[in-house]
């Protein structure tokens, strides 16, 4: 059976002293992806909404388009149990199942129309070997939306993140993201890889019938190429972190007229680019100005 995280004794050391101490560390595990019987992908992920994470990762690689393409859709955790979701039936539920030796570790989904595999695959710097069929160099349409963002609303949201990472408080080790409408976060997940996290997001949205368009991205992770690529698929025009985004992802994110925002911590934060969005009530008229430079 997989598990979200583990009990582990460990010693914490300083220059004079050892101590021994009982804590946690974060669940990583396998997860093959069947489509129609056809391995897909294979996923480093922490064992929690892997639904959400397979059906995020389908739209993201647009090989969904829409959650009335899955005729079924089941995680094997463990011999004895299974995730099911069958539209059809009215199933999404967790329950007792005996599940195969060689399923146990896989999700396999059912899609109402023939699937054929894309015929390119690229891996890109995700941890856990992230994928994506996309070209990277591929130009994608900027976005056309008027979404700003208030410094103030930008801190709040980040703050309520990290007050309900439940599984970084209790292991670390572990990424988390989150999208919001400038007041709330309407959808959280966590996982040891940081593109897994949005896939979840994703998932979670296609799901339960939530607009991604114009929202707010969160993250704790470094923004990567990868990630402003399924932000730019999730029509999000703000993607802000706790660290540090890579050239690529800024060049990317000018290129699909995205906002990134990074080190948004201790009270400040950087803008890489996007500064028109982000409005500083106090200098507001500074801030126009810089943009228009």
């Amino acid at each position: 059976m997989f598990s979200e995280k583990s009990s582990i004794q460990y010693y914490r050391v300083t220059e004079t002293s050892a101590e021994a101490v009982q804590g946690s560390v974060i669940g990583e595990s396998r997860w093959q992806l069947y489509v129609n019987g056809q391995s897909v992908v294979t996923f480093m992920a922490t064992p929690r909404n892997l639904h959400f994470l397979a059906l995020g990762f389908l739209a993201s690689e647009n090989l969904i388009a829409s959650l009335a393409e899955i005729g079924s859709l089941r995680v094997n955790h463990a011999a004895e149990r299974a995730y099911w979701y069958i539209p059809a039936l009215g199933l999404n539920e967790e329950r007792a199942q005996a599940v195969c030796e060689e399923g146990v570790g896989s999700i396999e989904v059912r899609l109402t129309h023939d699937f054929k595999m894309p015929a390119h695959k690229i891996l890109t710097s995700g941890c856990g070997g992230g994928v994506t069929f996309d070209d990277l160099s591929r130009e994608h349409a900027p976005l056309q939306s008027g979404r700003t963002a208030r410094v103030a609303q930008i801190f709040a949201m980040m703050r309520e993140l990290n007050a309900r990472a439940t599984l970084y408080r209790e292991s670390r080790g572990v990424h988390t993201s989150a999208l919001g409408d400038g007041e709330k976060l309407i959808s959280l997940q966590e996982d040891v890889g940081r593109h897994n996290t949005l896939d979840k997001i994703r998932g979670e949205c296609l799901m339960r019938g939530v607009e991604t368009r114009d929202q707010i991205l969160i993250a704790t992770g470094r923004i990567s190429s990868e990630m402003i690529t399924k932000a730019a698929k999730m029509q999000v025009p703000i993607v802000v972190s706790r660290t540090s985004p890579t050239q690529l992802a800024v060049e990317l994110a000018r290129a699909w007229n995205i906002a990134v925002i990074g080190y948004a911590r201790g009270g400040q934060m950087q803008v890489y680019h996007g500064i028109e969005r982000i409005i500083v009530d106090e200098m507001k008229s500074s801030v126009t100005a810089l943009a228009q430079r």
